[in-house]
């Protein structure tokens, strides 16, 4: 039975990958979650952000987009400040004011997750060769997304970290296709087979 590698690299990663990444995701405090872990992420390794994860999780009020776009000063001196938090204040300060901007967004849509989905018409992707280990860092789909997002005013989101946001709120379904995983998100939701488009940097896993 093959598995996907990076999920056996730690316990905290086996946890995230068997409960979490790849299975789609309709709730817009774990999407905004999920977005905001990818900013804090960049420059960083992902073992570095899930073990920072409940740090995280306390600095900014469990993900409420809602109060983190009332955060002030005072709010961004107190992440600075809070133990083992990582010190990065154009961070914390995008965090802050992405959450201004993905509260417009559900305004406009109703929620994120239809604003985002509506790029997949409410389906998981499965591209040609994904499933085989040939994984890009960003795609023709997460080129439109970062570009459109960059519009409306959000920070830190450029392709590739929108890419990876794709891959884990299960937009595009990027388990080996050996994986159990990939088996249960084929078995449980709604997918569509898509042919690769502008991929770049194609990883063979």
């Amino acid at each position: 039975m093959s598995y996907c590698d990076w999920g056996k690299s730690s316990e905290r990663n086996t946890c995230y990958h068997d409960e979490e990444w790849g299975v789609p995701l309709h709730d817009d405090r774990r999407q905004f979650e999920f977005l905001m872990l990818e900013v804090m992420q960049c420059g960083l390794s992902w073992q570095i952000i899930i073990g920072k994860r409940d740090i995280l999780r306390r600095c900014f009020a469990d993900f409420d987009y809602d109060k983190i776009s009332r955060f002030t000063d005072e709010d961004v001196d107190r992440i600075m400040n809070t133990t083992g938090m990582i010190k990065s204040r154009r961070k914390i300060e995008a965090v802050i004011h992405n959450a201004v901007c993905f509260c417009k967004i559900r305004s406009e849509f109703g929620s994120f997750y239809r604003y985002i989905w509506g790029y997949s018409g409410g389906k998981t992707i499965i591209y040609d060769k994904h499933g085989d280990g040939e994984i890009p860092v960003s795609n023709g789909l997460s080129n439109k997304i970062s570009h459109d997002l960059k519009k409306r005013g959000f920070k830190f989101l450029g392709s590739v970290t929108i890419y990876s946001h794709l891959q884990a709120c299960g937009i595009i379904n990027d388990h080996d296709k050996n994986c159990p995983r990939y088996k249960y998100i084929v078995a449980n939701f709604p997918t569509i087979s898509r042919r690769r488009y502008l991929e770049k940097q194609v990883k063979h896993f």
